[in-house]
């Protein structure tokens, strides 16, 4: 790019000039008035074109400036790409311009734009001298339509005009990239030393950690620069990921890693759910009396973010899994595609039996089909990561996050006075520790009208919301063009029905476990077609309240059998009161074995350190003794009766005795 010989008035008139008229007409009067040369312009078109040097001086100086700042902006652009054009021929052979090249690479982005902004006035005012004008006029005549100083004008220039003009864009960049203080001495030692106490998993303070430097190179003789001058040695030679690695693990630095988006465009509404727990931080007084939090299972529409169904109860588990499933499907058709966390609840094998990527429980060839399968049903796992579930892989837990269920449910007017608080250190001023808790029909009130609330709220900022619509209107519209699949009365029995595989006797009878014990007794069942049947092992379908109904016999590849009926009412009548009795076991047996515990106020170590040391057990004295005596070639017995009440009696007898024995000796 350069200044033209001939320019048309169109041109002219394009570039704003403060000398010429800024349109084509204005051009073409002015061009008349003053005479200027001109020619027949060649092409389509026709016209005329008028010389650059029959144009007004003021009007040629503002070209000049123009075409100059242009060629500057184009040059940056192309140092940007980092493909600068270089000269054939430089001016001085005694530089490289991949060296000046790379201070500019080094620079900041305010630096290029002050570097930019200089390099275009010194294009201008050599463009000028090489029309004929002198230096030091140029200079001014630049400095005066620029507003630039004239002495840091004449500075710029003088610093590049011996070099090409290709390469005055990084000359102009200067040294400033380069640190001009002095980096701090350092023994290398106390580097790897404090490195080695900073950068490890308990995450210790910096300052603590210099603290202890300090006295480790007083006792080593190390120099050590400042805190500030070691933080900034840390940012510069141990990157950001690294710190991130050996302070807080691998998880934060796969957190650091960008997120896959995924794109839903391609997915039908209802074609992929997923669903995942939620812990509600309200105290709410169950059926039982009990002051608990209760879980809500909740399943998700994955195109458009709606909340479909949902269940709560007392914890997650298969129940509220399976009966929110059928609220999805008996409301809305069964989806093709479903993914959850593998949980103990959720990966159950009443649910999930028979898929074979399944890493719950033992997996048995004679499992039964779980329900999401037998509904046609294709199941996906969330990923896991460091032995971290990885929350970003499902949609749903979007809701549970700031802003979610847990402001438009937990803290809904109806439950004033009963939230229990995000975390320990989020708790509320009217935080009681769960000694009350709000009705459960207000619960149930403030969940429906928090899940209403959340799937109504517009301008969602979602790929198919685009920050205009609910996922409510989302929904309603694309489900209306979607391809469903509706529900059987077989599956909806699925749904509706709980299962256990039993072992099936010979005489038609079996027992189902889920009703719990009393006095040892379980619910027991017959079914009189089942008599000498061959099945070992079946699949029994029941109503978890109605235990002591029909039941229904399947095969454990999902054949009707046969209908059994309960003959011993002896265990409960429905599954949740066999859960909660159980659970009411648990922690019966837990609360006295702290109680007995405590009753133990002193451990049998220190029980053990109290006991006395063993000693040297002494042998009794016997009251008769036998004393072998020498008599000739034979062995004479002579007894010693032990009569003294004391150790010295009884060694005075004796010696008496045997100078008895001494005396009929010598008498022989």
């Amino acid at each position: 790019m350069k200044v033209k010989n001939w320019y048309n008035a169109q041109e002219l008139a394009d570039l704003n000039l403060v000398s010429l008229p800024n349109t084509k007409a204005g051009v073409i009067n002015r061009s008349k008035k003053s005479n200027w040369v001109t020619r027949k312009r060649s092409g389509r078109g026709g016209g005329l074109e008028y010389a650059f040097e029959s144009l007004p001086e003021d009007a040629q100086n503002e070209i000049h400036i123009k075409v100059a700042k242009q060629v500057a902006k184009q040059q940056a652009r192309e140092a940007k790409d980092n493909q600068p054009k270089q000269a054939d021929e430089p001016k001085q052979a005694n530089y490289l311009p991949e060296v000046l090249w790379k201070g500019w690479k080094d620079a900041t982005a305010k630096q290029k734009q002050k570097a930019t902004e200089q390099v275009g006035n010194c294009f201008a005012v050599d463009d000028l001298i090489n029309t004929g004008m002198g230096t030091v006029q140029a200079i001014e005549q630049v400095a005066d339509d620029t507003g630039v100083s004239k002495g840091s004008l004449k500075r710029w220039y003088y610093k590049v005009r011996n070099f090409e003009r290709s390469d005055w864009l990084p000359i102009l960049i200067g040294n400033y990239h380069k640190s001009k203080k002095r980096q701090a001495d350092f023994t290398p030692e106390a580097w790897e030393a404090f490195k080695a106490d900073y950068l490890r998993l308990e995450k210790p303070q910096m300052g603590t950690c210099y603290e202890r430097l300090l006295v480790l190179a007083k006792e080593h003789n190390w120099e050590v620069p400042s805190l500030s001058s070691i933080k900034r040695k840390l940012e510069r030679e141990v990157p950001k990921t690294q710190q991130v690695l050996l302070r807080e693990g691998e998880r934060a630095l796969a957190d650091m890693y960008p997120t896959l988006v995924r794109s839903v465009e391609a997915i039908e509404a209802l074609e992929w759910i997923n669903g995942d727990g939620y812990q509600h931080n309200v105290f709410v007084r169950w059926h039982n009396g009990e002051i608990v939090r209760p879980k809500t299972w909740l399943w998700q529409d994955v195109r458009t973010r709606k909340i479909l169904a949902y269940r709560t109860d007392l914890s997650e588990n298969s129940d509220t899994i399976r009966l929110a499933l059928m609220d999805v499907v008996s409301k809305y058709g069964i989806p093709r595609k479903l993914t959850i966390d593998n949980t103990r609840a959720a990966a159950n094998k009443w649910m999930t039996g028979g898929v074979k990527n399944r890493y719950r429980f033992k997996v048995k060839e004679d499992d039964p089909m779980g329900i999401i399968p037998l509904l046609g049903i294709e199941l996906f796992w969330t990923s896991v990561q460091f032995g971290k579930g990885h929350g970003q892989a499902k949609p749903i837990e979007r809701a549970f996050s700031h802003g979610g269920l847990g402001e438009t449910v937990d803290k809904h007017p109806l439950l004033a006075g009963h939230h229990a608080g995000a975390n320990v250190l989020d708790k509320p001023d009217n935080y009681h520790g769960g000694k009350d808790g709000v009705s459960y029909e207000d619960f149930i009130a403030a969940l429906e009208q928090g899940i209403e609330l959340w799937n109504n709220r517009e301008k969602r900022d979602t790929e198919i919301c685009q920050g205009v619509y609910s996922f409510n209107q989302v929904f309603e519209r694309d489900y209306a063009q979607a391809t469903v699949r509706r529900a059987t009365t077989e599956q909806m029995r699925l749904l509706m029905l709980m299962s256990e595989a039993v072992t099936l006797k010979h005489n038609g009878t079996f027992s189902l476990s889920c009703g719990g014990k009393v006095f040892g007794q379980k619910n027991r069942y017959e079914a009189t077609d089942l008599i000498g049947t061959s099945h070992k092992k079946v699949v029994v379908k029941f109503d978890p309240q109605r235990l002591h109904d029909t039941v229904w016999v399947y095969s454990l590849d999902g054949r009707f059998l046969a209908e059994a009926i309960c003959t011993e009412k002896v265990a409960f009548g429905d599954k949740a009161t066999g859960r909660e009795h159980d659970k009411a076991r648990k922690q019966y047996v837990k609360a006295n074995k702290a109680m007995a515990k405590a009753q133990q106020a002193m451990g049998i170590k220190e029980l053990a350190e109290l006991m006395p040391e063993a000693e040297e057990d002494i042998a009794p004295m016997p009251s008769i003794t036998e004393i072998m005596v020498a008599d000739g070639n034979t062995m004479r017995k002579q007894t010693v009766e032990a009569e003294a009440d004391s150790a010295n009696e009884f060694d005075d007898d004796f010696v008496r005795a045997m100078a008895m024995i001494t005396k009929e000796r010598n008498d022989e």
